[in-house]
């Protein structure tokens, strides 16, 4: 059991991927409460899918990836709200086409460069084999996110729960908007290392649900969803080493599993934990 634990410590290229995904992890745990307690779920999948044209281009411009992610992230939600508010059709529909577009986008520009570029490799995720920059710029953009949400985690927080009242009290909830998008965009990219987009939405929703349904607590679940972040980057990395199989993918379907058993055996919220609870 001890050489299962220690044999993937042995190889260089685990410890960076096990280190730089608990930082993913980590950041997107936190990121993730916001997610679910705004209802942005869908906002968080647009987000992560619009970022590619402004991936592709940075790279092809040799400007760093987080600037072109940033630029389409936010410009994508502009263009979001502009549709809105000038035709009558609905949220959910205006992010569908919107993010498809930015997407197929993305796709379009990536089959230009595809000598240069590997597709998968930003759809999936190729944290095995990412270079010594790309290392520093995940873990760069991963602590500046995590400060940032730390710091105004009481104003994010009234400002998800209750913009009206934040407003009230002196609190610019426009800039707080647009700081939470411009996180959620950097936290796309960080994510790009280790899952690719098409994943990384997962870990912009799946610890922060989980831990919604483990407790009524704020602080406690913003601890619990990154101690799932952390925790379901590790393992799925160790599933990924002794299975031979996607890492980014695994670390998915780790959260996922992590989801389901809450969704059952949450003490409070849990299906059969509710029945439990209830009978006593």
């Amino acid at each position: 059991m001890w050489e299962m634990l220690v044999a993937p410590w042995q190889y260089e290229f685990m410890v960076r991927a096990i280190l730089l995904s608990s930082l993913v992890g980590l950041v997107c745990g936190a990121l993730s409460c916001y997610m679910i307690l705004k209802g942005w779920a869908l906002m968080g999948d647009a987000v992560s899918h619009a970022v590619l044209p402004g991936v592709v281009l940075a790279y092809v411009l040799h400007l760093p990836l987080a600037l072109g992610a940033f630029i389409f992230g936010v410009g994508s939600v502009l263009t979001i709200g502009f549709i809105q508010s000038q035709t009558r059709i609905k949220e959910d529909t205006v992010i569908g086409i919107v993010f498809t577009g930015f997407f197929a986008l993305g796709l379009v520009l990536v089959s230009r460069v595809s000598s240069t570029i590997d597709l998968t490799h930003i759809l999936f995720g190729n944290v095995l084999g990412i270079s010594n920059t790309d290392i520093w710029q995940t873990v760069i953009i991963g602590i500046v996110t995590l400060v940032i949400l730390l710091l105004l985690r009481r104003d994010l927080l009234l400002f998800c729960f209750d913009p009206t009242h934040a407003r009230s009290i002196g609190i610019n909830i426009d800039a707080l908007h647009y700081v939470l998008l411009s996180l959620l965009s950097l936290t796309a990219v960080a994510g790009l290392q280790t899952v690719g987009i098409i994943l990384v939405v997962a870990m912009l929703i799946t610890p922060g649900a989980t831990a919604y349904l483990l407790t009524d607590r704020f602080d406690t679940m913003l601890g619990l969803a990154m101690v799932i972040g952390v925790g379901g980057a590790i393992l799925g990395n160790y599933v990924s080493f002794y299975l031979d199989v996607a890492t980014g993918g695994c670390i998915v379907v780790v959260q996922t599993l992590v989801f389901i058993v809450a969704m059952f055996f949450a003490p409070k919220h849990g299906i059969l934990g509710r029945k439990f609870w209830d009978r006593i």
